[in-house]
């Protein structure tokens, strides 16, 4: 048979595009374990699934997001010549699709979507160009109660995916929401005397950054600017010190509840319908809070929040891990009554929050977090010297049709270094054992002529091996969890082995896969 490798001088490279990552087997079982866990917090507050293209009219995305977003897009034409992007978000997709569909979408309506996006950024931990987010929006209300169960949904969301803030709770388990309002921050700029749009935004994005750079690196980037770790310079936003000076004192306000912080801001603000508008919707939001029971603990009221997209207009909301804060929010969202106004001339209102999926995953696993079963196959049947493979294909239906993942082992046909092409019966069980799949089935001629099947309780029998150095006593216990039963007894036994052991696939550490 002809050799059919492609010669080393033709080989392409193997590798993924920077800021990109591949997911492999043991990244997605996490990953879609936690998505599960998020989707039934989702459901539970009456969210219904829906999804829209990966990619838009550039028309639909530019200027919503505001200055810096628009430099992130992914820009090209369509093949019929239209200016086209990749979604940066899936806010905006979901405005569209509100004005699009009004027959279709009757409101109030809740919707959560699962997708990438994709943003020109410069990658750094658990920041990718391709990103998963998990989002969930209400359109249709202006009531700010409705920001409430956006709210308790996030808190709800850390405690299911195993995040706590209960008293003596490992610090590693922490997790913080931070709310503040827009319309509050808008005050506090015109009492600055800040009234160009486009300074105020820049003010915002500022801001947003004071957990993540510190106090003395706002100060700077709200002055004449300042430079970076990389040993880039970044534009400051122009301010005077006395300027500077009323801002940061008041986006410092704290208290020791949410209603106090609410105070402290309205002893700090002058007296203007925008402020009142702002401190009416924070007092409804407290009270909203402490009637779906959100801890002061869970979620706090923090002037320094800002967001920085351009299309919020009231509440906003990001949290955040205090053990990771490196990682910044790993879910986020807010109010954006304007947005679907790009659309359509009626009026809607929204708010909703994103769950960052690549972010919060990579925090879990720089926390030391994220255990995850190795392989989602139960059952593996392996194949003796000589055993035709029908029986065996039968065996693996059975197990199949009763609901029990089951994998059929098949030698592999690549011959290289470390590949067993013709596997014996220890070359079998290493790939079982180093695969994380618990049982074993093994059938023979002996058992194939008497119809019966042995099976193999893989994790027990590597319990009972260990610390065992005598070689005839590691040969013995190499037959503990081991039993030979009939045909029709091989289902109901193989059952009664997984659930018999707490922690049926043994869980590995997660490797992280980092961004260039």
């Amino acid at each position: 048979m002809p050799d059919s490798s492609t010669p080393a001088s033709e080989l392409v490279a193997p590798e993924t595009l920077k800021g990109f990552q591949d997911l492999l087997p043991q990244e997605m079982i996490l990953r879609n374990a936690v998505l599960l866990k998020v989707q039934a917090v989702y459901e539970k507050y009456g969210f219904l699934p829906i999804e829209t293209p990966a990619l838009e009219y550039l028309s639909t995305l530019i200027g919503t997001g505001g200055e810096e977003t628009n430099k992130a897009l992914f820009r090209f034409d369509s093949p019929e010549g239209d200016p086209i992007a990749m979604r940066f978000d899936l806010t905006v997709p979901f405005a569209r699709l509100i004005a699009q569909y009004p027959d279709k979408l009757p409101l109030p309506f809740r919707r959560y979507h699962i997708g990438p996006v994709f943003r020109v950024d410069k990658p750094g931990p658990g920041r990718f160009r391709q990103f998963t987010q998990f989002d969930i929006d209400a359109a249709g209300s202006k009531s700010i109660a409705v920001d409430g169960e956006i709210v308790a949904a996030m808190a709800d969301v850390m405690r299911a995916v195993g995040f706590t803030n209960a008293d003596g709770a490992d610090p590693k388990l922490r997790f913080q929401i931070r709310a503040n309002n827009r319309k509050l921050v808008d005050a506090v700029l015109l009492d600055a005397n800040i009234s160009s749009r486009q300074t105020a935004m820049h003010v915002l994005r500022v801001v947003d950054k004071l957990l993540k750079v510190g106090l003395d690196n706002v100060r700077r980037e709200l002055g004449d600017g300042r430079i970076d770790e990389s040993g880039d310079r970044i534009r400051g936003v122009g301010l005077t010190p006395p300027v500077i000076d009323k801002v940061l004192p008041f986006m410092q306000t704290q208290g020791n509840s949410r209603r106090e912080v609410t105070e402290h801001l309205r002893a700090k603000l002058s007296d203007s319908p925008t402020s009142a508008a702002a401190l009416a919707e924070m007092q409804q939001l407290a009270d909203a809070l402490d009637s779906l029971q959100v801890g002061e603990r869970d979620a706090v009221f923090d002037p320094t929040l800002a967001r920085g997209l351009d299309y919020y207009t009231g509440p906003v909301f990001e949290a955040t891990l205090p053990a990771a804060p490196e990682f910044g929010s790993v879910m986020g969202g807010g109010r954006y009554d304007g947005l679907v106004n790009r659309f359509s001339n009626l009026a809607i209102p929204a708010t909703g929050a994103s769950f960052g999926v690549d972010r919060f995953l990579a925090a879990m696993i720089h926390l030391g977090l994220a255990n995850a079963p190795s392989t989602t196959v139960k059952v593996i049947v392996l194949r003796m010297a000589g055993m035709p493979v029908e029986p065996l294909l039968a065996l693996a239906g059975e197990l199949r049709r009763a609901d029990i993942p089951t994998q059929l082992f098949f030698p592999t046909d690549v011959e290289g270094p470390g590949i067993a092409s013709k596997a014996s019966m220890k070359q079998q069980l290493s790939y079982a054992n180093s695969a994380g799949i618990p049982i074993a089935i093994i059938v023979g001629e002996d058992e194939l002529k008497t119809n019966r099947v042995s099976i193999k309780d893989l994790q027990a029998g590597k319990e009972q091996r260990a610390g065992i150095e005598d070689r005839a006593e590691y040969k013995k216990a190499g037959k503990s969890g081991q039993v030979t039963v009939g045909r029709e007894e091989m289902v109901r036994t193989v059952k009664q082995m997984l659930e018999a052991s707490q922690n049926p696939t043994p869980e590995v550490r997660i490797p992280s896969i980092k961004p260039e």
